[in-house]
């Protein structure tokens, strides 16, 4: 595996945050709204919501995590530490999408450091 294969394992994770959100959504809001101009703001509650920030939350750390991965790459930098540093972000993703989803503060603020730092970690080693 390499560090391109985990962000696009990332990808893909990201997609099914969308995924699972959309559903949760269209549970909540119905389809005639969704396919609609939603001039009338609607919002959705309980898990459909904290998916919602998931989701925005991993697209938020896809544009960090991105271009690090690439830099990396680009200049050929790529070691066991940074290798150890794509691997702690992506696993720290996979365990923030349900701690987030069911409410499991601790563990999501937890997972959301480990990938803030990994990805930090990332930018320093493509120096």
């Amino acid at each position: 595996m390499t560090e391109t294969t985990i962000l696009a394992l990332y990808g893909l994770l990201v997609l099914l945050t969308l995924l699972l959100q959309a559903t949760g959504a269209l549970t909540q809001l119905g389809m005639g709204y969704l396919l609609g101009s939603r001039d009338e703001g609607r919002t959705v509650s309980g898990i459909a919501a904290r998916l919602e920030r998931a989701l925005a939350n991993s697209v938020t750390a896809m544009v960090l995590f991105a271009p690090a991965v690439l830099l990396i790459e680009m200049a050929e930098k790529n070691s066991s530490q940074t290798m150890l540093a794509a691997t702690a972000f992506l696993i720290a993703r996979l365990v923030y999408l349900p701690a987030y989803a069911f409410g499991i503060t601790g563990i999501r603020s937890l997972a959301w450091t480990v990938g803030f730092f990994a990805t930090a970690l990332l930018y320093f080693l493509a120096l």
